[in-house]
């Protein structure tokens, strides 16, 4: 997800929609630096007589991936911005189906990371225990000598069994909490989209419904519209979009590192310490 975001904020979209969209040969806009590419004049005698920059006869009743140059697949063709949200959801639920593609064969490498996750569980339930098995064995042999001076060992044996249906239980939970935790984070993106709702109604209510009463009608819509979208917009979702971030920090992602089987956290403490000495 992470590489996605970032390989979308890096390509040129603007230059990629230009590419796919019909303009005029002859108008201002033929010739704009935001495309990156060479322009290319079409053949004015086939379709309605614009072009595409790539050079494509444009017919009115053509589709993105058709004027797209890029031939990606899908529906966008690799000339749209694609919804992250969705092409996160379809590498599970439609695997091989990329509608808005941002690179060639990226639906074949969703595929194949989508093997590697499965294959992964396989080697959690399997080769770590024998791993694991092998570690505590090489350990045995290191400890041998203290073990027959009679000194009592710190760690606890386990078979092998045992540590198959350990890891096994920490496998299941891992596997669930993978699926849920990826869910749980569909949370900001419906809290993204209840904050567009919101601005929408607020825009509409406040400021479109009152341009045409007058100015001083828009003046007081204008006014309402301000201070909604202030303590509303900017204050209320911001805390609330922070709260929930900060939650998911802590449960979702922190829980993949923090085992709590180390040392307890003892805060430094004066009254302790002088309790301590004098004791003593």
């Amino acid at each position: 997800m992470v590489v996605l975001i970032f390989m979308k904020w890096t390509i040129n979209w603007n230059s990629r929609m230009l590419s796919a969209t019909c303009l005029d040969p002859n108008g201002d806009g033929w010739g704009s630096s935001d495309y990156d590419g060479e322009w290319k004049v079409c053949d004015a005698d086939v379709g309605d007589g614009t072009c595409t920059p790539a050079g494509y006869s444009c017919t009115g009743s053509d589709t993105t991936a058709e004027k797209c140059p890029l031939n990606f697949g899908g529906s966008g063709d690799g000339c749209q911005p694609p919804n992250l949200i969705t092409t996160l959801i379809n590498i599970a639920l439609q695997p091989g189906n990329v509608d808005e593609p941002m690179y060639d064969g990226q639906a074949k490498i969703q595929n194949i990371l989508l093997i590697i996750a499965f294959a992964s569980v396989p080697i959690l339930l399997l080769a770590k225990p024998y791993f694991l098995s092998k570690q505590m064995e090489h350990h045995e042999v290191v400890h041998h000598d203290d073990e027959e001076e009679g000194e009592e060992g710190g760690d606890e044996e386990h078979g092998f069994g045992e540590i198959v249906i350990h890891q096994a239980i920490e496998t299941i939970e891992f596997v669930l909490g993978m699926v849920s935790n990826t869910a749980s984070y569909l949370r900001l993106w419906a809290l993204s989209l209840a904050h567009s709702e919101l601005a929408t109604v607020f825009w509409e209510k406040a400021m479109i419904s009152t341009l045409p009463q007058g100015w001083l009608a828009t003046y007081v819509g204008y006014g309402i519209f301000a201070g909604v979208t202030f303590g509303v917009l900017l204050m209320m979702d911001v805390l609330e979009c922070f709260l929930h971030a900060l939650r998911l920090h802590w449960v979702e992602f922190q829980n993949k590192f923090f085992a709590a089987d180390g040392i307890r956290f003892a805060p430094y403490s004066f009254k302790e310490i002088i309790n301590e000495h004098s004791a003593t």
